[in-house]
């Protein structure tokens, strides 16, 4: 009985560089190998880079500190796992984008940048719109699950917090490329 495989025959070289030169090349696209940055930047390929800070999503401390102590965060949302799970919240929860609760914030007797205006000078409640804005980002979306965010059908806040997403996780100088389709989209939502 005669054994044909590539390592006995003595053609295992090539075919063991090719393919390990292939394993490099999806482990370099799939994001793995620990410290690896994805191989593709831009719109090419399902890995999406991430710009910044890798852990706080450059994110307001105050607004990160504000959803990690959340109990929304980290109990109702620690229970979602998955992607649709996450959509589907948004589709239940989200009534608005802004990053605190409507009347939470005092704001009394403060002028300048810490009068409101910006939303960021005192805390509050964090809105549901930021939590699951973290949660998404926990989640590391492939380039494939975030254009399903941005052109879903079926709620503006889905879409919103989908360009809220890239916003915050991608290079600027994909920015462009991701919203100019979208520059003349008349959907209304309420912030």
């Amino acid at each position: 009985m005669a054994n044909n495989s590539p390592a006995l025959t003595g053609n295992s070289q090539p075919q063991h560089q090719a393919a390990a030169a292939a394993a490099q090349q999806q482990q370099q696209q799939c994001g793995g190998g620990g410290a690896t940055k994805p191989a593709v930047s831009g719109k090419q390929g399902n890995v999406l880079p991430l710009w910044g800070n890798e852990k706080t999503m450059n994110l307001n401390p105050m607004i990160l500190t504000n959803i990690l102590s959340s109990p929304y965060f980290k109990v109702q949302l620690y229970e979602l796992k998955t992607y649709h799970e996450v959509v589907d919240e948004i589709y239940f929860k989200v009534t608005h984008v802004e990053p605190w609760e409507k009347g939470s914030r005092k704001t009394a007797g403060q002028t300048g940048m810490c009068g409101g205006v910006r939303g960021v000078g005192t805390g509050g409640i964090v809105s549901t719109a930021f939590c699951l804005l973290y949660k998404l980002f926990t989640l590391k979306l492939t380039r494939k699950q975030v254009m399903g965010l941005i052109t879903h059908t079926d709620s503006p806040y889905i879409r919103a917090l989908g360009f809220m997403y890239i916003r915050y996780t991608q290079p600027p100088t994909d920015l462009w490329d991701w919203f100019e389709s979208f520059l003349d989209d008349e959907e209304f939502f309420i912030l």
